[in-house]
């Protein structure tokens, strides 16, 4: 059950709100999309079964131990889940990351954009956060320049832990 986040945002064209279990077929549909997974490192979801897994022990564990978390990102003019955009905390780089990811047919429409510059105002008005960082992979273009018109500035390369990877880091303080 969600305790902690209660908060609602809305931009000109998307509504930002808390994921429920009533989401799980919408997790699920962007979740084991390839083109929507192929540049964030994360595997496919299999199953409806693991699409309920993320909202509970992922999203909700966030919301309420950390009182903020990804939110469903509702396109307005569809009345339709596209994805998740929001803030998440790292506990193991006490560090909080911004992210975003929508299906292939909302790309190209400045969402990311506007959802982001939204969460950005929340993280640092609302939740009084003083950093907060974006990680994106090199050949993944579109977040990297969604974070640089977002005001994210880059300021490393460099793997994520141990994962062998190597990713473009930015950061951006209030």
């Amino acid at each position: 059950m969600i305790r902690s986040m209660k908060v609602t945002l809305e931009t000109d064209r998307l509504l930002l709100r808390p994921f429920t279990i009533d989401d799980a077929e919408a997790v699920f549909e962007f979740g084991s999309n390839r083109e929507v997974q192929k540049l964030t490192g994360d595997p496919l979801l299999q199953s409806l079964d693991e699409a309920t897994n993320m909202i509970e022990e992922v999203w909700y564990e966030d919301y309420k131990t950390y009182g903020y978390g990804r939110f469903a990102t509702i396109f307005k003019p569809d009345n339709k889940i596209i994805g998740f955009a929001g803030l998440k905390f790292l506990p193991e780089l006490d560090e909080t990351d911004i992210g975003f990811r929508f299906l292939p047919e909302y790309w190209g429409m400045g969402l990311a954009t506007e959802a982001s510059e939204e969460i950005l105002k929340f993280g640092f008005e609302t939740l009084g956060i003083q950093r907060i960082i974006g990680i994106a992979m090199p050949e993944n273009m579109a977040s990297r320049r969604v974070l640089e018109k977002i005001g994210l500035q880059w300021y490393k390369d460099g793997p994520y832990l141990d994962d062998g990877g190597s990713y473009k880091w930015y950061k951006l303080e209030k």
